[in-house]
């Protein structure tokens, strides 16, 4: 099931902002050098498939992926326009990294950079954990729209 936000209701969160801080994370876009490791660690920690969609948003000038580092080690990463215009994700956290903030922090940093592109709506695509969209950012169901821009995916 894809999610709609509507963008013009986020709100900074410094509450959110000062917790990630104090954590020691920093949540940036890659840079250029840095994009075998990102695309590395994803697939490491997560799936081919996302690392994939992170190669596609790298490519793009400025990137559409965000980074959170921690000690200077990858923590989590999240993504928009990679796999359609206006989509958010893939996005993960490192598991001994969650409960931070970090995955909060990712996603209203990839949200931002929608609203500035101009866009006025966010989707996010193949929803897991709807209850964290719902609270953190007003996310609703999309009706029928399941399995929405995946359909006909080869499995990876």
């Amino acid at each position: 099931m894809d999610y709609l936000v509507n963008l013009s209701l986020l709100k900074p969160d410094p509450a959110l902002d000062a917790r990630v801080a104090e954590a020691g994370v920093t949540i940036r876009r890659p840079l250029a050098p840095e994009a075998r490791l990102v695309t590395e660690w994803v697939a490491e920690t997560f799936e081919t498939g996302w690392s994939s969609e992170v190669a596609v948003a790298l490519t793009r000038q400025p990137p559409t992926c965000f980074i959170a580092t921690r000690a200077k080690k990858l923590v989590g990463f999240a993504c928009h326009e990679s796999i359609a215009r206006g989509f958010f994700g893939p996005t993960g956290v490192d598991e001994a990294a969650r409960g931070l903030g970090i995955g909060h922090a990712l996603l209203l940093a990839s949200l931002f950079d929608l609203k500035t592109m101009g866009y006025g709506y966010a989707i996010i695509g193949d929803v897991g954990p709807s209850a964290f969209y719902e609270k953190t950012v007003g996310a609703t169901a999309i009706p029928n729209s399941a399995p929405g821009v995946y359909a006909g995916m080869l499995d990876v």
